[in-house]
């Protein structure tokens, strides 16, 4: 199954694109997502498990399954006043 990331302002500077496909098998989870992308970009690894996941303009937990066109967001926190 393909999936869209779209990735936040902190970790597009960091990755080839600010949108990356990835294939997973079937019955993806948001955990399953960030795994592969960990994997096949792995400047970004040390930065996925304080990324805010969200699909569907509504923050996911990292075991809410992905279905078939739907695209994940990874936002950064961000700090400050």
């Amino acid at each position: 199954m393909q999936v869209p990331v779209r990735l936040g302002a902190g970790l597009s500077r960091l990755a080839v694109a600010p949108v990356v496909g990835l294939e997973l098998d079937a019955g993806p989870t948001v955990a399953d997502a960030l795994a592969r992308l960990a994997a096949d970009q792995p400047v970004l690894a040390d930065h996925l498990p304080a990324a805010l996941p969200v699909v569907a303009g509504v923050h996911a937990g990292r075991d809410r399954p992905l279905l078939a066109g739907e695209e994940l967001a990874l936002v950064t926190p961000v700090s400050g006043g």
